[in-house]
């Protein structure tokens, strides 16, 4: 039976690799595309923190955020952690592809889940939870996020998932 399961074993780090540089591109493409063309999140942050396109109930409008400063500040910080969890993302992928080789998993592992987690704080604190729940992004028909925001936390909570599969173990020697 350990025959059988070696082929699936050597292959998982493969899925790794392949999985976590897939998330490692995502997030560099969006820093990029966040840095080059500044302006279009922008937009996305300040009408989300503005609540300007939601249902204006007087109860919930206290929360929001006017302040152009306080937005662009939060939107900077926004692209500075896409940024630092793409570089961990991108560095746990040459990891992976160094562990094909030499079967230490330990460091990319490392590097991923700090990666992924950054990833998944993002787009399920930030945006699914504060985006979502407290700016009341859900009631814009306009600047409304939550479905691109699941889509990337699941993605890359499945990545961190198969990461620590138990196969992956196997190869560490």
């Amino acid at each position: 039976m350990a025959e059988k399961q070696t082929p699936r074993a050597s292959l998982l780090p493969l899925a790794s690799t392949l999985l976590v540089g897939t998330v490692a591109l995502y997030m560099a493409l969006v820093a990029f595309s966040n840095i080059t063309d500044f302006g279009t999140n922008q937009a996305f942050v300040q009408h989300v923190l503005a609540m300007d396109t939601t249902f204006k109930d007087e109860d919930l409008m206290w929360r929001a955020v006017e302040s152009k400063t306080i937005q662009n500040a939060v939107y900077v910080l926004i692209i500075v952690w896409e940024t630092i969890a793409a570089l961990l993302l991108l560095a746990a992928t040459y990891f992976w592809t160094t562990a094909l080789r030499h079967r230490t998993l330990h460091t990319a592992r490392r590097y991923s889940t700090l990666g992924l987690l950054m990833v998944l704080l993002l787009f399920g604190a930030g945006f699914i939870a504060i985006g979502g729940e407290w700016f009341v992004m859900w009631q814009s028909g306009d600047w409304n996020g939550l479905d691109a925001a699941l889509r990337v936390f699941l993605l890359s909570g499945v990545v961190l998932l198969v990461t620590y599969l138990p196969a992956n173990e196997s190869t560490n020697g």
